[in-house]
């Protein structure tokens, strides 16, 4: 799996999307910005549509975000946009759309590490990335990826069953892939991030949209009690539960959101501490009760 560090040129960014990402104890290495090397950004639902107007709200709320994080004095080491990057379909001029406004955090080196929801196209995305599928690929049939951070290791996941269904699958070769990187990679706490949220948590009126093979996942995560925390995006909401010892945290939308009278917009900041983890959520709108929130999470025992 291909090791990117915290500069690339141009030519290399398509390669630098989706790949690790390896940091030293205190700053990434290659930086000519500082780096915090277990400082994660998690956005998701972005829905960005090629026809998108540059002042619609859809597009603009990316690049806010976007322009909020290339303020901070310390970057994040990775940039993880959690599934649903396409407005609908995963149509070409969507990805082409999203990859414009994200080649800011290219240009200051940030890396930049993508997951599959169920708005998008896995055959169209690669057709336009092209170097996100490469030939070494360990699953053939989904696009999976490990990020090694100082503090953890992240999973991301395919959870996307195809185009415009909103259930989730991860599948048995998916799966049987994870069962193998966990017990190869058990010195670290292990976070999993995928799309769809799983069918367990406070909220079941959002269940029939998870993940179908919810019950094999979770028995396969319990039973590695380096598995600490499952993140998903999906609802275009936020909230945090847990199960068997696992944290659950369902990240907001950067996008829109579907219940405007309790949701907004926004994306989270989570900082990795030796025992835990703190999520801050920040927002679009300025004096939402959610903006600047933050969640302390600890770790179950190994």
């Amino acid at each position: 799996m291909p090791i990117h560090l915290s500069s690339t040129s141009r030519r290399a960014f398509m390669a630098q999307l989706g790949g690790a990402v390896v940091c030293g104890t205190n700053l990434c290495l290659g930086a000519e910005h500082a780096f915090d090397p277990n400082k994660i950004a998690i956005l998701n639902d972005t829905h960005i549509g090629g026809a998108h107007p540059a002042n619609a709200p859809i597009p603009t709320h990316l690049r806010d975000t976007v322009a909020w994080l290339l303020r901070q004095d310390r970057y994040p080491a990775a940039v993880i946009i959690n599934g649903d990057l396409a407005l609908s379909d995963g149509r070409p001029a969507d990805y082409k759309h999203l990859t414009r406004l994200v080649e800011p955090l290219h240009q200051a080196g940030i890396p930049i590490h993508l997951t599959l929801g169920n708005h998008d196209d896995r055959d169209v995305f690669y057709k336009v990335l092209k170097e996100e599928k490469r030939p070494d690929a360990t699953v053939v049939s989904r696009h999976v990826g490990m990020v090694s951070l100082p503090l953890a290791n992240l999973f991301l996941l395919d959870s996307l069953k195809a185009p415009m269904v909103a259930q989730g699958l991860l599948g048995a070769e998916q799966l049987a892939w994870l069962g193998r990187m966990l017990d190869e990679h058990f010195d670290k706490p292990a976070l999993i991030l995928a799309h769809h949220n799983p069918r367990l948590g406070d909220d079941e009126k959002h269940f029939p949209g998870g993940l179908e093979d919810t019950e094999a996942l979770w028995n396969l995560l319990a039973s590695r009690t380096h598995v600490k925390a499952y993140i998903h995006g999906h609802i275009h909401h936020r909230d945090y539960s847990q199960h068997r010892g696992i944290h659950i945290v369902n990240t907001p939308a950067t996008s829109f959101v579907l219940r405007p009278e309790v949701s907004t917009t926004g994306w989270t900041m989570a900082q990795l501490t030796e025992n835990g983890a703190e999520f801050m959520t920040l927002t679009h709108l300025r004096d939402h009760p959610w903006d600047g929130a933050v969640r302390k999470l600890e770790w179950r025992s190994a």
